[in-house]
């Protein structure tokens, strides 16, 4: 009777060897797991305005003392500036998008409760039209419709007050998430070069395929910004200022969803703007509205067109409809971290995919 084949003590070490680093790994991965998103944003910020610090400290020589304090004040100083840079803005306009919700709310139920019949022939209307439509199956009481209304805006008003008491409770942990970025930013700055070449060595791929994926890595970062947010927040901007010089109550908060739906393919920011010019034809005032339509359409929708060509130049190769279900799958998945890990997963996948295509000489053409 033959002996059994025994498998060769290397091959049997490289396997408990990879093992052990496997679960290393997803241990390490755990402990940064309750960093991530700090972590995550860090080198988003790095990555944006890495380069302006990179330039500035091209020609410096740190192998001097008085030169490594030169080195640690400029990092210090980066870091500091990147987190007013973000802080200050987003502490100014949560304050103000807060204040507006409210009374846009509030405003919205006082008038429902000011004015009974206001909407009266248009929810009978309404009724009318669904119980026909379910051929008697759903019938809808329109007072009942209102008081439904009324009770949803109450509902809203309290949760936006508990939404404010929960981020009240919660600042504390903001608070340390806002240094603990400011350290990884400090050393990120510090280190950055550094940092890049100790990850490109760690992770076992061959070195030109780790140096496309940190390069590609950093371009959509780059580009995804630039191309899609950066364009976002313009147009948002332009938003706010057309909304507040037409006297839109609540121009924060439209303008917060013209931010949102410049993502959306097509339609963009239109779906915001658009209703907005319809409700002032309708109610009368047909000549503001049509201004108001003519310019939300040039400056807000149009600077779509000319800025994300200009930001992206093709770098980008990926249809609208594919970026916008990436980030609402990132959104999904990822909370807010996926409005850029959404389009980073579909476009390194593709990256790696052409990689391995590449490497086994796969051509589907």
């Amino acid at each position: 009777m033959s002996e059994p084949i025994q498998p060769p003590p290397k091959l049997v070490q490289n396997a408990v060897f990879g093992a052990i680093l496997i679960i290393l790994f997803l241990l390490v991965c755990r402990l940064l797991s309750y960093f991530f998103s700090v972590l995550l944003w860090s080198i988003l910020f790095y990555i944006l305005l890495g380069p302006v610090h990179q330039r500035i400290i091209r020609n410096m020589n740190f192998s001097t003392f008085r030169g490594k304090i030169i080195k640690n004040a400029l990092a210090a100083a980066f870091s500091l500036g990147t987190i007013f840079l973000i802080l200050i803005p987003l502490v100014f306009v949560g304050f103000q998008f807060y204040r507006q919700i409210m009374d846009l709310i509030r405003s919205a139920r006082d008038f429902l409760y000011s004015n009974p019949g206001i909407f009266s022939d248009t929810l009978v209307r309404a009724s009318d039209f669904i119980e026909d439509m379910s051929s008697g199956l759903i019938a809808i009481d329109p007072q009942e419709l209102r008081v439904r209304l009324i009770q949803l805006l109450s509902q809203s008003l309290q949760g936006a007050l508990y939404t404010s008491s929960t981020i009240a409770r919660n600042v504390g942990a903001f608070g340390v998430g806002i240094v603990f970025m400011l350290f990884c930013l400090f050393f990120f700055y510090l280190d950055g070069p550094y940092l890049a070449r100790l990850v490109k060595h760690t992770i076992p791929i061959r070195r030109e395929y780790m140096s496309a994926l940190i390069t590609k890595f950093k371009d959509i970062t780059r580009n995804l910004f630039l191309g899609y947010i950066i364009v976002a927040l313009v147009q948002a901007v332009m938003g706010y200022i057309i909304f507040s010089i037409f006297r839109v109550k609540g121009a924060l908060v439209f303008a917060a969803l013209v931010l949102i739906c410049a993502f959306v393919p097509m339609f963009g920011a239109g779906l915001v703007w658009f209703p907005l010019g319809v409700i002032r034809i309708a109610s009368g005032r047909i000549l503001e509205g049509i201004v108001f339509l003519a310019v939300s359409g040039f400056f807000i929708s149009t600077l779509d067109n000319f800025l994300r060509p200009m930001f992206l130049q093709n770098r980008i190769q990926l249809h609208p409809l594919v970026i916008f279900l990436a980030i609402l799958g990132g959104v999904s998945s990822f909370g807010f971290n996926g409005l850029i890990l959404g389009p980073m997963v579909v476009i390194l996948f593709l990256t790696v995919l052409d990689l391995f295509l590449t490497e086994h000489s796969i051509n589907f053409e």
